[in-house]
């Protein structure tokens, strides 16, 4: 399992490895307000915990991924699920988080 917290434009290499576990699919938690993210892995939840151990903040982390063939962005996970933050679906529902999602995976995986 490749799972990695991305700082800075990740090289073809990481972009491989990270995307080895999903057959070109990656898992991303995105820190909104760190603008880091943790990828790969088989979990949301195995990104979501090192990067609670790194220093971010439970109400900043998102989930979704990214397809490598298609280089479509989705907004899907188990650690989405957030009443008290207004997100009761996996689905992420605010387009304002949406757009900063894709804005940071663009940034650090494209």
């Amino acid at each position: 399992m490749s799972l990695l917290i991305i700082r800075k434009k990740a090289d073809e290499e990481t972009l491989t490895n990270v995307a080895e576990d999903l057959k070109g699919y990656i898992k991303v938690v995105i820190d909104l307000e760190r603008k880091i993210l943790s990828a790969g892995g088989m979990k949301h939840v195995d990104g979501e915990q090192m990067l609670l151990k790194d220093g971010s903040k439970q109400a900043n982390l998102w989930g979704g991924g990214l397809d490598l063939d298609t280089m479509e962005v989705d907004y899907d996970s188990m650690i989405n699920l957030r009443p008290g933050q207004n997100n009761s679906s996996r689905e992420v529902l605010s387009v304002d988080i949406r757009k900063q999602m894709e804005i940071l995976i663009h940034q650090l995986l494209k």
